[in-house]
């Protein structure tokens, strides 16, 4: 495993801008609706994550395109009009970056991505490219109003678990993520989120553990925070005055729940 550090990288590093829509506080609270385009991300970003309009299925934005995971675990992609009430995206620059050549779990990729970031008060976003011994995902069904409040939605998801063909075919793909400091927990997701999509475009959803067999995690800083609220009724009359505890247990398990 090789890798180049990213301490002296964040010093040589211009400010780099991470852009997000809507609040997970909002999202908690059963506000699944928002008026920011698919197109607009697309101007603010070529990678990201976030969700569509009814929780109709995650989102990934790779290399400029948009794409929708779909329950059942599918992929196709996102038509520029349609909107989303949460998503964070990056125009992705390769700032630091780590050779895999032997076999890691989500958990010891979490530890190299823990070794390459020496400061806990900035965005991340993470990109690994590998091949997968498995991945495992859920993913969210389409809401109908009244929307309930997404812990709710989130309990009995369908979970997908991705191998290699056992005809010989390799699991290929990208996680696709960012790494959250702890202080914006309710503005965004702290921690690790992260989605799944295979290199064929054909398999995803979001993450809930895999295990690569070789592969490159890439990392890029986000010194900024650029925020845009929906212009909506239901976000404007959210209440997002939530417990800081309870707002932190929701998270956890909306985020991790398998």
């Amino acid at each position: 495993m090789s890798s180049h550090s990213l301490s002296s990288a964040l010093s040589r590093a211009p400010r780099h801008e991470v852009f997000q829509t809507g609040l997970m506080s909002a999202l908690l609270d059963g506000v699944f609706d928002g008026d920011c385009s698919v197109d607009h991300l697309l101007t603010r970003g070529n990678f990201g994550v976030g969700t569509f309009n009814a929780l109709d299925g995650e989102m990934i934005l790779l290399d400029g395109d948009c794409y929708r995971l779909a329950s059942d675990g599918t992929v196709s992609h996102a038509t520029g009009l349609e909107q989303t009430p949460f998503a964070v995206v990056t125009q992705f620059e390769t700032h630091a970056s780590v050779r895999i050549s032997e076999p890691h779990s989500r958990a010891q990729i979490a530890s190299v991505l823990d070794d390459l970031t020496p400061s806990d008060n900035y965005l991340y976003a993470f990109r690994v490219r590998a091949e997968f011994e498995f991945v495992r995902t859920r993913t969210v069904a389409k809401q109908s109003k009244p929307y309930r409040r997404l812990i709710d939605v989130t309990k009995g998801e369908p979970v997908q678990v991705f191998t290699a063909d056992p005809g010989g075919e390799q699991l290929r793909g990208d996680v696709v993520g960012f790494l959250t400091p702890v202080y914006q927990q309710g503005i965004g997701i702290a921690g690790d989120h992260a989605h799944f999509i295979s290199d064929s475009r054909d398999r995803g959803g979001h993450v809930l553990d895999y295990q690569i067999r070789h592969g490159v995690l890439e990392v890029c800083i986000g010194t900024d925070l650029h925020l845009e609220l929906p212009r909506t009724r239901e976000f404007e009359r959210a209440d997002l005055d939530d417990d800081p505890v309870e707002r932190e247990h929701e998270v956890a398990a909306t985020e991790n729940h398998h």
